[in-house]
């Protein structure tokens, strides 16, 4: 069931969100080689705790999982595509790119976003794979307006994976958030404009790009929540919780 959210509701999402911002920010500043996924996560997890608030994954199930997810922050390394659980032994080295997906819960209400972050210096590929599906973050958000349709954002998210020659990874997508940590629609980073889902001015969304250096195709960890590329490609993933208007749309989580 899509839900429009009341003006309090969009308050409430409009302050967690610049929290949220805020934590993904500092955790972006944590960020070198030598550090482990379990240390950024610790760090999002007091960080979160400090504002009253509450993760918003940390022993969440999905449905369909045997447990919950065991952390705050997902952290995914290189070819980890989302999801990453973050153990004490994945440490960053020089090179990698990792991704840092967070969720929020304020005053009952959730925001979802994401950032991939360069590990010291990185090869040009990999900047460049980083900047792009920043940008298609951008573009997806563009699209994102009340009366467009969900096949509008997920075209113009898919032209610059192929424009650059990156893969989207199909079985994954943005989705609507708020009440819930997924909620509908379901918004892929691909599609035909015109098509899908119409966007409603009070919908809040979660657009999220996952770009693939090599080929599409994904694989499920035998810890049943890290994805990773089959053929251990990179990965990028970029993600933003955004309010529907009339216009130009709201980005709650804006660093």
């Amino acid at each position: 069931m899509i839900t429009i959210k009341t003006k309090e509701d969009i308050a409430i999402l409009r302050e967690g969100g610049k929290r949220h911002a805020q934590i993904l920010e500092a955790l972006r500043k944590m960020v070198r080689s030598g550090i482990s996924a379990e240390d950024l996560d610790r760090e999002a997890y007091r960080l979160i705790l400090e504002n009253g608030d509450k993760p918003a994954f940390l022993n969440y199930k999905p449905r369909g999982e045997k447990g919950p997810f065991p952390a705050s922050l997902c952290v995914s390394v290189n070819d980890e595509v989302v999801h990453g659980i973050p153990y004490a032994h994945k440490i960053l080295k020089e090179g990698d790119i990792v991704t840092l997906d967070l969720g929020l819960i304020h005053k009952g209400l959730i925001t979802d976003a994401a950032i991939s972050v360069p590990v010291g210096k990185v090869s040009a590929e990999l900047a460049k794979l980083i900047a792009v599906t920043e940008e298609a973050l951008k573009a997806g958000i563009k699209e994102a307006k009340g009366g467009k349709r969900v096949g509008d954002v997920g075209v113009a998210i898919e032209r610059l994976a192929i424009a650059n020659g990156y893969s989207v990874v199909e079985e994954l997508s943005g989705h609507g958030v708020g009440y819930e940590v997924h909620e509908h629609p379901n918004i892929p980073n691909f599609g035909e404009a015109g098509k899908g889902e119409t966007l409603r001015p009070g919908m809040v969304v979660a657009i999220e790009p996952i770009f693939n250096l090599g080929q599409r195709h994904v694989i499920l960890d035998s810890d049943g929540y890290t994805y990773r590329t089959k053929d251990g490609s990179p990965s990028a993933h970029f993600e933003h919780t955004v309010l529907i208007t009339k216009g130009s749309p709201e980005i709650f989580t804006k660093f």
